[in-house]
């Protein structure tokens, strides 16, 4: 295959590998495909070809790398998101390796390429105080407030990504039993998640005002179609400004989707929740993931103990001095 078949690799990629092969979810496809309209953009700009015309060679770990520093010093991407960008990348590399043996040098240039190693910050959430400010937020005289405020119940009680939340459709919505959703993750994993009498109770009456066929959104906008991402963001940070007034902790914080989920794991970790149980609940494939959030509590049980004077003792321990200048070296590291 001649380097001139580069735009078919890249199709037959997407059509071939992922959708067909791999059955990778909607939220996979759209990251790797944003990924490749930003790669073949900065292509262009820099061998002043059309994406169309250009070769596997061209994409050779030189351009790749240079691509990746100007994700973060030109677009301010966060090494999280760099890393993202070459994921995809590299998946697309190991594909054409085996269709295509002649592009094997180029592809293990890029294949060698690390991903960047960054400092994980300690997770962000809410405190139950702050929680339930945000719950009573939403006015409810309104549609939209009356929305908001089962939103906002669902997320905090499932723990859900916000693309499974906006994907969720009333058919997802289990009441008959044992109340539960019925989630649709990442990789076209699910899992069913149990809810509180109260959400329960919340989301019977907020389905008896909207469309009720099986595949119509349970939190739809104006027009009737699902909320975007940016809608669920943007109708909590109204109701964080809101809850700001009777809650001052939350005066100027930045509150996402995301942090609902984190709050969720860290109200259930210290509720005594198994972190095993944590991961089922959240959908964590790698149990490390879930980790997290015993350090970030580790940490904040610390920062609590900085805080208290130590005991005063009256032995006095030395500390170990090495007696060899290379062994003090060495402890000195």
């Amino acid at each position: 295959m001649s380097e001139a078949d580069f735009p078919q690799l890249l199709q037959d990629f997407f059509l071939r590998r992922l959708v067909t092969e791999r059955r990778a979810s909607k939220q996979t496809i759209s990251s790797y495909r944003y990924a490749f309209q930003l790669l073949l953009r900065f292509a262009e700009k820099r061998t002043r070809r059309t994406p169309s015309a250009l070769t596997l060679s061209d994409l050779d770990a030189p351009l790749i790398l240079a691509f990746l520093d100007h994700l973060e010093e030109g677009r301010g991407n966060s090494p999280r998101t760099r890393n993202a960008r070459l994921t995809a990348i590299r998946s697309f590399m190991r594909y054409v390796s085996t269709r295509d043996p002649t592009s094997l040098p180029v592809a293990q240039r890029v294949l060698a390429i690390p991903s960047k190693r960054f400092d994980r910050p300690i997770l962000g959430f809410l405190t139950r105080d702050e929680m339930d400010a945000v719950l009573d937020a939403p006015d409810r005289s309104t549609w939209s407030g009356r929305r908001d405020t089962v939103l906002f119940a669902a997320l905090y009680n499932t723990g859900a990504r916000v693309s499974e939340i906006t994907a969720l459709r009333v058919g997802d919505v289990l009441l008959d039993r044992g109340a539960s959703l019925h989630l649709h993750g990442k990789g076209r994993k699910e899992r069913v998640i149990p809810l509180w009498k109260s959400t329960a109770v919340q989301l019977r009456k907020w389905l008896e005002g909207i469309d009720q066929r099986p595949e119509a959104p349970v939190f739809p906008n104006r027009a009737g179609r699902p909320l975007s991402r940016s809608g669920v963001d943007q109708r909590l940070k109204r109701a964080v400004a809101r809850a700001s007034a009777h809650c001052p902790s939350l005066v100027g914080r930045s509150v996402s989707p995301h942090t609902l989920r984190h709050t969720t794991a860290m109200h259930l970790l210290q509720s005594g929740v198994a972190i095993t149980v944590i991961a089922l609940w959240l959908g964590h494939e790698d149990l490390a993931t879930t980790h997290q959030y015993l350090e970030a509590d580790i940490a904040m049980k610390e920062a609590a103990l900085r805080q208290l004077s130590e005991p005063k003792t009256k032995t006095k321990t030395e500390r170990f001095r090495a007696d060899d200048r290379l062994l003090a070296f060495l402890e000195g590291l």
